[in-house]
């Protein structure tokens, strides 16, 4: 099998292989001859601009005979995800705490003596919380089924929530900051409380849907948990909950940046759940047909 770059179409090896191997087994005989090619970072393809392919697959599944050709793309220097979302999470967790305790290094002086709106105390509480849970499923709870990604998305990834985490913290923190009633506030931190529990549910759920070491594929469907019945409706109910939450935050705190946060977190979360909303009913022709990607009857 002869391996060609998917830039420019250089020769980069030629593979002695059986029938029955997989593609993970030819990553690791490139990955002798390039040092520098570890398998994770490598991607197969049919054609330079193919769709890549699952290294699971043999070389006799994927109708490759003698003298074939692969395509061989190089992904980058990888760093493994569940890095990727600690560093994600534990920022914005700790810059909206450090500007909240920290007040005269943004206001001035004069601003610790200013009085803090109640809200501003649940607020930090419900963004450390909420930070605070997803650390803690990244490292307890989440499987994941890629085990890397590219270096070069960390620094993106990082960006987005740390300078959203300061824009809301500055506002809502500001001696000038004016909260909305209580009662809306209540109210709101009340849906934000179910959103955060019906998201920890699913996540739950889908850990146990797929077994350790494992990257078997399940249609997920509500367990005894109420929370999960969302899955009636929805194929992504995780993300559902998740802008439900900062939606909540944003009636609770009556912040426009927040809301900006909530706005751009659904209209990715948004591509996400449709992306894998597709990929259920290509992978799954049993999969219930009633359901959306992200929002019941809707989207």
């Amino acid at each position: 099998i002869g391996i060609l770059s998917t830039s420019g179409g250089k020769q980069l090896a030629t593979l002695t292989v059986d029938p029955n191997s997989t593609l993970k087994e030819l990553k690791t005989q490139v990955h002798r001859l390039k040092s520098h090619l570890y398998p994770d970072r490598q991607e197969f393809r049919q054609e330079p601009r193919g769709k890549g392919l699952d290294e699971n697959k043999t070389v006799a599944a994927l109708g490759l005979k003698d003298q074939s050709k692969l395509y061989l793309k190089d992904l980058g220097p990888q760093i493994a995800w569940k890095t990727v979302f600690l560093t994600e999470y534990a920022g914005p967790l700790f810059v909206y705490a450090w500007i909240y305790t920290r007040p005269w290094l943004f206001y001035g002086e004069d601003a610790t003596s200013q009085p803090m709106s109640q809200v501003a105390h649940i607020a930090v509480i419900c963004w450390v919380f909420h930070y605070g849970k997803r650390i803690l499923e990244t490292l307890f709870v989440h499987r994941f089924s890629h085990a890397t990604m590219p270096v070069r998305n960390l620094f993106r990834n990082c960006a987005y929530y740390w300078i959203f985490a300061a824009y809301v913290a500055y506002h809502i923190n500001h001696p000038l900051y004016t909260a909305p009633c209580q009662i809306q506030s209540y109210i709101a931190l009340g849906f934000w409380t179910v959103c955060e529990l019906g998201n920890f549910s699913i996540h739950w759920l889908l850990r146990n849907l797929r077994p350790p070491g494992s990257k078997e594929r399940k249609i997920p469907r509500p367990t005894k948990d109420p929370l999960t019945l969302l899955f009636n409706l929805v194929s992504c109910p995780n993300y559902t909950y998740e802008v439900g939450g900062w939606i909540a935050f944003t009636a609770m705190t009556q912040c426009i940046p927040a809301g900006l946060f909530a706005f751009a977190g659904f209209y990715q979360m948004a591509i996400w759940a449709i992306g894998k909303h597709r990929a259920y009913k290509k992978d799954f022709k049993d999969y219930p047909r009633g359901r959306k990607a992200i929002i019941p009857f809707v989207l």
